[in-house]
């Protein structure tokens, strides 16, 4: 008994006192962001027929969708082609905003509400990757995805620097003018009724905008580190809760699509990759596809090697070793499937969810790789900016330039 309370101590500990996977968090930042950011850049030129007002589904369509599923999307707030412009580029700065971790817990929210605007405005646009970062950017929210490779992360420590060494540190005003033009917006749509139908996101939209005022208010009030530190506790929780929705998430993705890849008679008689490679849609490199389908031992072990991979892998979380094997054969098969299918989106938002389950020291090994190349390039643009020396004068002092002078 002793035992079994002295571990459920243990892990309330590890939950309550620190926010887990500050590494993996990132990652996922990383991978969606810039997974959503290369689509919108890729697809700038289709970006009206895709969600904006010359596409095949409407506007008259999306606004009957919306009032009958209520979904959250910012296009329906005003027709014509100057705001469905605005919503674009805005999903594209918060994509790179939050990409490089700056204002991490602010941009994650606007990340979302960019992602859910066009995505809901069209909602046959997708391969399937789409579906997965519908999700994700719902999951960010909640985490403290900017506690390292971050703009953040690095400010935060140059203040602490500067802390320790007593200088003076200039107080934050990004911050404050964020919250309040977000919070302007928030009430001005809420009053104007464009937040009508589910209330998933508004709710979500309202506590993301409440709890840095919260978080403030306590701050300057509290006599005692008593409120600061529940507040801390609660973040932690909340962190460490949203990171077991994504892992879940992942789990939960490839058992259904291995479960149910058992039951069709194709991955059954190990002839199911076959097909897809053939299609001229799934088709970029029709050469490629006939070379992995020339042998139908390959196509055999391929089909069933995706559904071994994909039925086992939630069941190897309990042994590292094993977890990390299946972990890089699955990278992999969503790399070929990049290439191979030409579906390179849908590869990158489930390499980025792949990546929650990373081994840290792993992700520090390669944090360190970029650090040092990122400081290799940094040293190689200071050597290049660097004006040439002209060559020392002649004098008599020195006895090589006055041996050469002696000798002309």
């Amino acid at each position: 008994m002793n035992r079994l309370a002295l571990a459920v101590s243990s892990a309330i500990a590890r939950v309550t006192e620190s926010a887990l996977g500050p590494y993996q968090t990132a990652v996922i930042r990383i991978g969606f962001s810039a997974t959503w950011l290369l689509f919108l850049l890729r697809e700038f030129a289709h970006r009206q027929e895709l969600y904006g007002p010359d596409g095949p589904w409407d506007f008259d369509l999306a606004q009957q969708l919306v009032g009958t599923n209520g979904s959250f999307t910012a296009l329906m707030w005003f027709g014509g082609g100057i705001w469905f412009e605005t919503v674009y580029l805005f999903a594209v700065l918060t994509a790179v905003l939050l990409l490089v971790g700056w204002r991490t817990r602010a941009m994650s929210v606007l990340f979302m509400v960019g992602v859910l605007s066009l995505q809901n405005r069209s909602i046959f646009m997708g391969d399937g990757g789409d579906n997965v970062l519908h999700l994700m950017c719902v999951y960010l929210v909640f985490t403290r995805c900017g506690q390292v490779w971050s703009l953040d992360e690095r400010r935060a420590r140059r203040a602490r620097e500067a802390h320790g060494r007593g200088e003076r540190v200039a107080p934050d005003r990004v911050g404050p003018a964020l919250w309040s033009v977000f919070g302007f917006v928030l009430v001005a749509v809420t009053a104007a009724g464009r937040l009508d139908g589910d209330l998933t996101v508004p709710l979500i939209l309202s506590i993301s905008w409440l709890a840095p005022a919260v978080w403030w208010i306590v701050g300057r009030r509290a006599r005692t580190a008593e409120p600061r530190i529940l507040l801390d506790v609660i973040g932690n929780v909340v962190h460490n809760g949203a990171l077991l929705v994504i892992m879940a998430e992942a789990c939960l993705i490839y058992a259904t699509a291995g479960w149910y890849k058992i039951q069709g008679s194709r991955w059954q008689d190990g002839t199911a990759v076959y097909y897809p490679l053939h299609l001229d849609y799934f088709s970029p490199w029709p050469a490629l596809a006939d070379v992995l389908t020339s042998s139908g031992t390959m196509v055999m072990l391929i089909t069933y090697g995706t559904v071994l991979v994909q039925v086992a892998f939630p069941f190897t979380l309990f042994n590292r070793r094993v977890k990390n094997v299946l972990l890089a054969a699955m990278i992999t098969e969503h790399a070929v499937i990049a290439v191979v299918l030409g579906l390179p989106f849908f590869s990158l938002a489930m390499i980025a969810a792949d990546a929650v389950f990373l081994p840290t020291s792993f992700l520090r090994r390669l944090g360190d790789l970029a650090a040092r190349a990122r400081g290799r390039l940094a040293g190689l643009v200071r050597r290049g900016d660097d004006p040439v020396k002209p060559p020392a004068p002649r004098s008599p002092e020195n006895p090589e330039h006055a041996h050469v002078g002696s000798s002309a």
